[in-house]
């Protein structure tokens, strides 16, 4: 019989799941339930040591031997401390222990009651990572404390060995062993091929995981641009494979990913079965909620870190590997009737956007700015701002784009952009709604700035994407404080740092203008300010993906796959 307490008893599932055959256990009233359930499974061998300071090096002379990963099970407190000088013998010899604390809950942490400390960090500095781990009480939480076991468990095994913290807090009541079997725990398996010395690149499983699918999809995420991602695209394109890009990740992106997932969502089209996911964040919502709705598929990351990227919530394997070697490897002889299905949406969703004629709006300057600028350069240099800048942009460019979109702050983009004119003679174009170019413009404070930095800057008075909400027109601080909405103009701002300055506000003008600030001769850097309404800009938004997602054509007629 086992803990009735589902963290611990996921904790003992997975333990086992990677590779552990040891453990050391401590006595003490907090940690009960763990040693408890660790001695209870009979895949566990375990070990009573009382003094914590020598247990942990017994830990430490197991997993020598063993070769292995080793678990340490400690209770509340000081006890956690005492195990400090083996960790940091782990972790210079790098042999792989697992720390494992019983905790008090948090809410009494700092407040007088017994056996009571800050656990999370204790050991900061001799483990490769510690994650704290609540009792989860719904279903988000229940993934998050799945995700976390794996990342430490992973986390143990790479860099030849790490010791790592896992800290569990237990509510009591603390001895009620009522459950018969182990839960089923979703386990993430680690793969490192290229550690292989002198080995193929190659991982069975991820290849038999692909050669099982008949809907596989490859999702790739920001990544550093290199023109040898397009013969890749190419030969997974040619097997059939569908592959879902942003210009984040390549300069050929193709059918913007955001309108035709919002297409796709309204047809009855099966969800793929396989997923390959590479690269950085993925700026498409819809796209996200898109693949989580894909509980059954085979869900797996590459990166050369081996880092644990559950963003779609069903991950199954990390191979540890460079992304780009390991898919010129990979092959499917799949039917291709998926592929098609999708290439039928998409030639709708570009038929779509063709037709559609904008109103005058931040997505219309957009549009035109791509369209002439694709037109004056074959590999144009463009940064996208976030927010509703990178959103547009994603909509219309057909060239990498360049995006702080790593944290997704509103912040530094303009400076990056001016960074980038630096280490260039190329046109360094910077698309930048309002209130990120006010909030950066001190990067226009700089003597080393030359006429290639071009700045298109759309100007709505405040922060537009957050006035798509519906629920928050309801809100009187909607304006002022959300939106942070203003009347400010670049045209001072300009004119103090010695850049060349154009407005418009029309139609008219920009057709005028865009052609100006793309091909202009300068000394120093070009600002073409838009003013544009934000209402009109939020519905145009929203009118381009409501008529997309209405056409007249038959969506019944895209089969399911």
């Amino acid at each position: 019989m086992y803990s009735n307490q589902n963290h611990i008893n996921s904790l003992t599932r997975l333990l086992v799941a990677h590779g552990v055959r040891h453990a050391v256990l401590c006595p003490g009233s907090r940690n009960a339930p763990i040693v408890h359930n660790l001695n209870a499974c009979n895949l566990l061998r375990c070990y009573a040591v009382t003094d914590e300071r020598s247990a942990g090096f017994y830990a430490l002379g197991l997993s020598l031997m063993s070769q292995s990963p080793v678990a340490i099970c400690v209770t509340s407190g000081t006890a956690l401390l005492n195990v400090l000088p083996a960790v940091a013998e782990a972790w210079h010899q790098h042999v792989p222990l697992i720390i494992i604390s019983a905790d008090r809950p948090t809410a009494w942490i700092g407040q007088q009651d017994g056996q009571t400390l800050q656990q999370p960090g204790s050991l900061a500095g001799f483990v490769g990572c510690t994650v704290d781990i609540e009792t989860p009480l719904n279903d988000e939480t229940r993934w998050l404390c799945n995700r976390r076991l794996n990342e430490a468990l992973i986390r143990a095994r790479q860099g030849g060995g790490v010791p790592v913290h896992i800290n569990l807090h237990i509510a009591e009541p603390l001895y009620d062993f009522s459950v018969s079997e182990l839960p089923a725990a979703r386990t993430i398996a680690l793969h490192t091929p290229l550690l292989q010395p002198d080995a193929p690149l190659d991982c069975p499983a991820l290849q038999t995981a692909l050669s099982n699918a008949l809907r596989p999809v490859v999702v790739m995420g920001q990544q550093a641009f290199t023109p040898a991602w397009n013969t890749v695209i190419a030969r997974l394109q040619t097997q059939g494979i569908v592959v879902l890009c942003e210009p984040l990740a390549c300069d050929a992106p193709g059918t913007p990913v955001d309108a035709l997932i919002a297409l796709a969502a309204t047809t009855n089209l099966a969800l793929p079965d396989f997923i390959l996911y590479i690269g950085g964040t993925i700026v498409s919502k819809r796209l996200k909620e898109y693949l989580r709705r894909a509980t059954n598929a085979a869900c797996w990351v590459v990166n050369e870190d081996g880092a644990v990227y559950d963003t779609f919530q069903n991950l199954q394997g990390v191979v540890q590997a460079s992304p780009i070697a390991l898919l010129r490897v990979l092959t499917w002889q799949g039917a291709d009737t998926w592929q098609q299905a999708l290439s039928t949406l998409a030639r709708r969703v570009e038929t779509s956007l063709a037709r559609y004629v904008l109103p005058f709006s931040s997505l219309h300057v957009v549009q035109c700015f791509e369209h002439l600028l694709m037109a004056h350069a074959d590999k144009p240099v463009v940064h996208y701002a976030n927010s509703m800048a990178v959103r547009m942009g994603c909509l219309y460019a057909q060239h990498y784009v360049y995006c702080n979109r790593g944290v997704n702050g509103i912040e530094g983009s303009l400076s990056t952009a001016a960074g980038q004119s630096l280490a260039t003679d190329d046109d360094v174009f910077c698309v930048i709604g309002d209130l990120s170019f006010f909030y950066d413009h001190n990067a226009l404070w700089n003597r080393h700035l030359r006429g290639n930095l071009r700045i298109l800057l759309l100007n709505n008075g405040g922060g537009a994407i957050f006035g798509k909400f519906a629920g928050l027109r309801v809100s009187d601080a909607r304006e002022p404080f959300v939106m942070g909405a203003h009347h400010t103009s670049a045209k001072g701002i300009c004119a103090a740092y010695d850049v060349a300055y154009h407005a418009a506000t029309s139609p008219a003008d920009c057709a005028a203008l865009l052609p100006v600030f793309i091909k202009q001769q300068s000394r120093c850097p070009v600002l073409l300010e838009v003013f544009t309404n934000s209402e009109t800009d939020a519905c145009a938004y929203e009118d381009l993906f409501r008529q997309l997602t209405t056409m007249d054509d038959d969506r019944a007629s895209t089969p399911q796959q």
